[in-house]
């Protein structure tokens, strides 16, 4: 599989133990550096079919982070750069192939996290997790690039996450950070 091919299995029920043991990795080897981390992402919802990748999300001050760098990469964790705001992204493959991805955030966005939102809507409404599962493997079918597999999700995610953020009386906030 190469990392410009999307591909979804079916959901995995050693998913949550993989990011279990990469959560414990992560706070042995950086003690006291995440304040919160926690599984994200379709892999944390279970019976959801995914792209094979478990995504953490740790909650922390992004810049004793950096400086800590040296140990991510020695768990095998390598910097990538984007244009989020508020987050830095480190990704582990295996064998080449893209395994987990580690968002770090502020302490501040914490609780806002649309991401986590969306993860526990998922969980809640296993029919709209259908409906997204069904979404994402026919996307996949299309062989359609990662850039624009993301993009043709966007609907669909912002419906789901502003229905969340409801639930909870907060406001819709767009699901893609700029």
């Amino acid at each position: 599989m190469s990392e410009a091919s999307i591909q979804i299995v079916p959901y995995d029920p050693a998913w949550p133990a993989r990011a279990a043991t990469a959560m414990r990795e992560l706070r042995e080897a950086l003690p006291g550096a995440f304040a919160e981390i926690e599984h994200i992402g379709s892999t944390a919802v279970p019976d959801l079919a995914a792209k094979p990748i478990i995504d953490l999300m740790a909650a922390a001050d992004l810049a004793l982070v950096e400086r800590q760098e040296a140990v991510l990469t020695g768990l095998g964790y390598e910097r990538h750069f984007n244009d989020m705001s508020d987050r830095l992204l480190y990704v582990r493959a295996s064998g080449g192939v893209r395994a987990y991805q580690l968002h770090v955030v502020t302490l501040d966005s914490w609780p806002r996290r649309n991401q986590r939102f969306f993860r526990d809507y998922l969980r809640e409404y296993p029919a709209d997790a259908a409906r997204y599962a069904e979404l994402k493997q026919a996307l996949a079918a299309t062989g359609i690039a990662p850039g624009d597999y993301a993009r043709a999700k966007t609907e669909l995610i912002q419906e789901l996450t502003d229905r969340a953020r409801q639930e909870r009386g907060l406001p819709s906030v767009p699901v893609w950070e700029k």
